[in-house]
């Protein structure tokens, strides 16, 4: 499997190859360019599966990478390298792109190439980094990818019912459409979802959306109706946040 390292610094290409040889033994040969044209003419040439790109760089982006490529050559899959700020690693979290946080470690790489694999192929490259553009320049995020066996599936904030812990997955229930399980755990969501306030986690192996509360109901303890009919616990500790919350929507 090819690698290709675009980075305009090239101590920052010189220790990420040093990383990828010792910890992914699947890519086994490793391209470097200090510009993004310049990477594009490795990419064609040589196609590589696997890009670890840098975001600022003179001249152009690396997220104009698209721009300089023909669609039939999207069989590849993006790792940025970013120094960005919490607000941006966010909209990369919200587009389903992974990325290496300036300065890398080695457990990053591996994890990240890991991921990346399974992705080659279908990883609708096009529409998840159109969607990082519109985050990145956004005030408010308004939508998230969610991978799945198929690939990734966008969807808005507005139309997420409820999510629900499956050990290391996560069944999604949409308004109007049936449950999507997805490959990432529900604290990902968790995490990801806490600034958007119409989302709330009553419980360990929950996550709602206030908008879609149906019901609240007393006895048993007190549990919710979702508006899918979906039940949810109430840990005992939320019960009185949560009476507090609805009574405020």
């Amino acid at each position: 499997m090819k690698a290709l390292i675009i980075d305009d610094e090239k101590k920052a290409r010189n220790v990420l190859n040093i990383l990828i040889e010792e910890n992914c033994p699947k890519i086994t040969q490793i391209f470097q360019a200090d510009n993004l044209l310049s990477g594009i003419d490795i990419i064609k040439e040589e196609a590589p599966s696997i890009i670890f790109l840098d975001i600022e760089m003179p001249e152009h982006s690396g997220l104009e990478i698209l721009d300089f490529i023909e669609r039939e050559v999207y069989n590849f899959e993006i790792i940025f390298t970013t120094a960005y700020s919490e607000y941006a690693i966010q909209a990369f979290q919200l587009s389903a792109i992974d990325y290496l946080l300036k300065p890398i470690r080695s457990s990053q790489v591996k994890e990240a190439v890991e991921k990346a694999i399974k992705f080659i192929g279908k990883s609708q490259i096009n529409e998840r980094l159109s969607e990082l553009k519109i985050s990145l320049d956004a005030t408010n995020f308004k939508k998230i990818g969610l991978p799945n066996a198929n690939g990734i599936k966008f969807v808005n904030f507005d139309d997420i019912v409820m999510l629900e812990a499956d050990g290391m997955y996560t069944n999604v229930s949409l308004h109007n459409e049936k449950t999507i399980l997805v490959s990432k755990p529900l604290k990902f969501f968790a995490d990801t979802l806490q600034k958007i306030n119409t989302f709330y986690r009553p419980h360990r192996s929950y996550l709602i959306n206030l908008k879609y509360i149906q019901e609240y109901i007393k006895k048993d303890g007190g549990y919710i109706v979702m508006e899918n009919n979906k039940t949810v616990s109430i840990s005992k500790d939320k019960k009185q946040e949560f009476l507090s919350i609805i009574q405020n929507i």
